[in-house]
Order: structure tokens, then C-alpha cells, then sequence
């Protein structure tokens, strides 16, 4: 890709030239002028300066267009150099949440490496919807998401189950009324709350219990709201974090009871009492999403086979 076009995607990126400036290590001045000499040649501006962030104008848009077919063919044309040594070289770019990067992905990865040590793996860390727009930027090869959305053109693939679990503190009087429905952690990591006959609870019990939330935009976010709607209740919020880890410990110092994934669980915490959600959105299914362009490299082919006969047990009746 030739450099003023670099010069101007990232200017489109950042929604302004300072930022862009800054990211490209260079002077706002000598920037500007790139894209001047850019707008000259075409005989139209690119960027309406007016705008904070800046907006693109028809040229622009036009112009951001034609730079992301480039990136898309330079990006296959890598990939499809990479696959004629079988493997033995190449890069792959995996985009997770924090979540998913902390409790699903490590093993996956470590197996990767020790299989195919010449690629090169890059792992980003950024919120679900972010990293599809990432996807279509090509600025990652793959991620996992559990909103599938019929019109964004990506390419998904069944990968991974979980299932989302109250988690409440022992601290809270409302756990006084469910000791039948309680659960440990020792039940969690048994999949005990997999069996037909486990109790499941309902957010009526815990109307009056603060919440940690996930914010707005987020998956967990939604159901969370679901749940509450399919109780008819509106229980306080504690506090609203953007990391559903974050909102795990907060629960464990007892700031207030939160929605947690069954893969979470991973140690001892007699400190928490868990509990089975009777509602079919507590079960999620994550795809495994690449670009939606015909071509897919060998390394994507090889992780995504590998993740999926990682988790295959996942997939639960």
C-alpha cells in the first residue's frame, strides 16, 4: 500500500490529524501536507475539517473504500505466500475479549505454538464489537462473538459453549431462601448446574441485591437486562465495569452479586454461592468469526480446528 494512503487511514482511524500524527511518529505539518498533495492531485478534499472528529466527504469515503480492498488483497496475497511453506512460517492475528484471552484461549495458543512454533501469533485485547470492526479492517485474521449479526458479511463457525451463572456473595441475605439451589464451587467445576434436576433460580429472589453490571453494548449487558425483565424486577446497581473479570472480583469482595461464565470458576471461593439461571439465554455459543472473503490461510484453518477439538466437550446436550 503506498505510503500516503497509509497516511490517510489512519488520519480516518484516529478522526484527526494530531492523533494520526502522533501514531505515525511524524509532524502534524508534514501530515497535512501528504494529504494536501493527495486532495490536490484528485481535485477534491478527502476530510471535512469542519467536523471534530473529522468526517469523511464522498471522495473519501470512496477513497477509504478502494484503501480497504488493497489492504484485503495485500493481506490474502501475504497469506497465500505464507501457506506455500506449509506452516512453517506466516503470522496469524487473533482478537479476544479480556475474558476470553485470561480463561479460553491460553491453552489453545500454547498447543498452537508447540505444533506450528514458525507462526507468528499476535494477540489483541479489546471489547466484542470493536474487534469485529478490527475483522472487517483487516487488522486481525480472526475473533470469537455471541451476537451474530445476519448483515455484516463475516464468516462464522460454532466454536465454543458457556454458560452464565449468578454468582452472589455469602454476605447477602438472599441466599438465606435458596440453600436447595445454592451451589460451590466444587458443584461448578463438576458441571453439577448441567444436570436436569439442578435447581435453577430466577432474579426474582434477588430483587432488593445490588449488581455489578457489565456496561451498555456489552452481550452479558443485555441478557443481564433480559433476566431481570423475565423476573419483573429492577434490583439496585452497585457499580458498571467494561470487564466482566473485573466484575467477578468485585463480587468476590461482596460489592454486589454478578453474572458470571461457568469457565470463570477455576479455584476455591467459599466466599461465593453460585446458582443455575432458569432462562434459555444463560447458555451462549460463540462463533469463531473470520473476514468474510473466500480465502482462508492455512494458519486460520489450523487454529480454528484446533480450537474447535479443544472445546468440542463444550458443546453439551
Amino acid at each position: 500500500m503506498q505510503q500516503e494512503m497509509k497516511y490517510i487511514y489512519t488520519v480516518y482511524q484516529k478522526g484527526s490529524f494530531s492523533k494520526a500524527a502522533e501514531a505515525l511518529f511524524m509532524t502534524q505539518p508534514a501530515l497535512s501536507i501528504s494529504i494536501q498533495k493527495v486532495e490536490n492531485e484528485i481535485g477534491m478534499p478527502l476530510f471535512n475539517r469542519d467536523k471534530k472528529p473529522l468526517e469523511l466527504t464522498e471522495a473519501g469515503q470512496l477513497y477509504i473504500e478502494k484503501i480497504r480492498q488493497i489492504m484485503h488483497l495485500e493481506n490474502e496475497l501475504s497469506q497465500q505466500l505464507n501457506d506455500l511453506t506449509d506452516l512453517k512460517t506466516g503470522q496469524l492475528r487473533i482478537g479476544g475479549s479480556h475474558y476470553f484471552n485470561s480463561y479460553i484461549l491460553p491453552p489453545v495458543i500454547a498447543d498452537f505454538k508447540k505444533k506450528w512454533p514458525g507462526i507468528d501469533l499476535e494477540l489483541t485485547e479489546a471489547g466484542s464489537y470493536e474487534l469485529l470492526t478490527m475483522l472487517k479492517d483487516d487488522l486481525i485474521d480472526l475473533t470469537f462473538n455471541c451476537t451474530p449479526d445476519p448483515h455484516d458479511k463475516l464468516r462464522r463457525i460454532p466454536g465454543f459453549q458457556d454458560t452464565i451463572l449468578l454468582a452472589v456473595s455469602t454476605r447477602f441475605p438472599a441466599n438465606n431462601c435458596l440453600t436447595d439451589a445454592a451451589l460451590t464451587t466444587s458443584d461448578i467445576l463438576s458441571r453439577r448446574y448441567q444436570d436436569s434436576d439442578c435447581p435453577a433460580v430466577t432474579m426474582e429472589a434477588f430483587a432488593d441485591t445490588p449488581f455489578i453490571l457489565l456496561s451498555p453494548g456489552n452481550n452479558l449487558y443485555s441478557r443481564s437486562q433480559s433476566f431481570f425483565q423475565e423476573a419483573g424486577v429492577n434490583p439496585p446497581t452497585a457499580m458498571q465495569v467494561s470487564q466482566l473479570v473485573t466484575a467477578y472480583h468485585l463480587a468476590q469482595a461482596g460489592i454486589g452479586a454478578t453474572l458470571i461464565s461457568d469457565w470463570m470458576v477455576t479455584g476455591k471461593h467459599p466466599e461465593m454461592i453460585y446458582y443455575k439461571i432458569a432462562s434459555p439465554l444463560a447458555g451462549r455459543i460463540f462463533d469463531i468469526v473470520t473476514p468474510g472473503k473466500n480465502y482462508l490461510s492455512n494458519a486460520q484453518q489450523a487454529f480454528i480446528s484446533l480450537f474447535r477439538k479443544y472445546y468440542k466437550t463444550s458443546f453439551y446436550p
